[in-house]
């Protein structure tokens, strides 16, 4: 007789569980090709349930190929419905999403880039969904066209001449499911295999990879307090555009003076290449007045891209690329083959939020916020460490870079400082030649209230000292 266990205490139906079980003892060869199956009737009896329950459980085997019934015979195994199983990977995962994802909960985390998520705006942006959804008429909840909506595009060319000085129609915007999106999509816009792109150094690793990842070969250029060392850039290379955070590098912070803007186009214009311009986190700057995009400069040669990422929330995946006119056909093309178009009403909100000045407010309150938990950083810093630190980069955006006189963060020093419950950043993981920047992490505050920095910094004390003391015992 057929045993098979039944659970009626689960949420799972008696059929489902009945159809799973035999289904999976044909699937692995425990019930053999051509083996007869006890009748409905039999089975009904010996599992204590109704026959209506086998009889559906057969009839769904038997439609799905496992079973053949044979007419004054019985119900037998179908013939080829045995699957070897071969042994499982273990499963392995490196990214670097996925580590922070475990972090306890009670760690104090200096991540970069992440704003006050519990001052999103949520009473407004609710008030606006409310609207949307009640006002806007049904054609916006069918497909879209790639490259966003009018409304958005609009509005948001009118924003960027305003804030940042972008001169462009909004024809040239396209919406992207975050500045990831907008690089993926300059990538395959511009690059080949064996390209050379010409990138700053240090730079985001999660940017580098999107680069390599389309074949082409980074050019490392350093940077230095005023962002990219231009004099450095090679005349005897044919790159196919320079990747640059003029407003904001990251992650040391400098912002590019025009002087060296002049000579990046001088450099484009005589090689023939792009450059990408990546806004990044250039609308908190807290001392001295707003700087101008690199793409007002040029816009034919520059490609830019922003994000709402550390404005709003990083979950509303909303970004938006700027493009030369003569790439505009084609990026609407990759945009459509990459996702169709970016969630539409999700852009209406989006779009009403900037329009009616929300957006404005937002970031003029968060600036106040942030500029203070950044001087609140700072001076735990001097309190803690005194004369022993450096601290630069934290003129604009939600990080700084603290430079360490006599402290190398290696693998072995920084797991010591998770142990404390605190987790920090070093710049050599964003290093394109490794071994120049061994004393200098990244400490994200935008997220972080001033009480969990303050035990942050006390952690980060007591865990590099806990690391030194450790290791002068050893050698004596």
């Amino acid at each position: 007789m057929l045993w098979i266990p039944i659970d009626r205490s689960l949420d799972i139906p008696l059929i489902r569980q009945v159809h799973q079980q035999i289904r999976d003892r044909i699937l692995n060869g425990q019930l053999k090709s051509d083996e007869k199956l006890p009748s409905t009737r039999e089975l009904s009896s010996e599992l204590k349930v109704s026959r209506n329950v086998i009889l559906e459980a057969y009839d769904q085997l038997t439609a799905e190929g496992f079973l053949v019934s044979r007419m004054g015979s019985g119900t037998f195994v179908a013939a080829g419905a045995f699957l070897e199983h071969h042994k499982k990977e273990p499963s392995f995962y490196s990214s670097n999403w996925i580590e922070e994802n475990k972090i306890d909960e009670n760690t104090i985390n200096f991540r970069s880039g992440i704003p006050a998520l519990d001052l999103f705006p949520r009473k407004t942006w609710t008030k606006l969904s409310s609207a949307i959804l009640s006002d806007t008429p049904p054609s916006s909840f069918g497909y879209d066209i790639p490259e966003g909506r009018p409304e958005l595009r609009k509005v948001l060319s009118h924003y960027l001449l305003k804030t940042r000085g972008v001169d462009c129609h909004p024809d040239q915007i396209v919406i992207t499911s975050g500045a990831t999106q907008a690089m993926t999509l300059v990538s395959k816009l511009l690059i080949s295999p064996e390209d050379m792109v010409i990138m700053e150094d240090p730079i985001t690793n999660d940017i580098q990879t999107i680069f390599k990842t389309t074949g082409a070969e980074l050019y490392p250029i350093p940077v230095d307090e005023n962002g990219m060392k231009t004099s450095l850039l090679p005349l005897n290379k044919n790159p196919k555009f320079v990747f640059v955070t003029p407003s904001h590098q990251f992650p040391l912070g400098g912002t590019l003076p025009i002087q060296r803007r002049i000579q990046l186009i001088h450099y484009s214009r005589k090689t023939n290449c792009y450059l990408v311009e990546d806004d990044y986190d250039s609308e908190f700057r807290y001392e001295g007045p707003p700087v101008s995009s690199l793409q007002g400069l040029e816009p034919e040669r520059v490609l830019y891209i922003g994000s709402f990422s550390k404005i709003l929330s990083p979950a509303l995946r909303m970004g938006y690329l700027i493009l030369p006119l003569h790439l505009i056909e084609k990026c609407r093309k990759l945009k459509w083959f990459s996702d169709l178009h970016t969630p539409s009403l999700d852009q209406l909100v989006l779009a009403r939020f900037i329009k009616e000045g929300y957006l404005e407010r937002h970031i003029g309150k968060m600036k106040k916020i942030y500029k203070s938990r950044r001087d609140f950083l700072i001076n735990c810093l001097k309190t803690t460490f005194s004369k022993k630190v450096n601290i630069f980069g934290d003129s604009t955006g939600l990080h700084l870079i603290v430079e360490f006189n006599e402290q190398h963060f290696s693998k072995g020093v920084l797991e010591k400082i998770e142990l404390f419950g605190v987790k920090i950043y070093p710049v050599e993981d964003h290093a394109i030649e490794k071994g120049k920047h061994p004393n200098q992490i990244i400490l994200g505050y935008g997220h972080l209230k001033n009480e969990e920095i303050e035990e942050g910094i006390t952690r980060l004390c007591q865990a590099i000292y806990n690391a030194n003391t450790r290791n002068k015992s050893r050698l004596n």
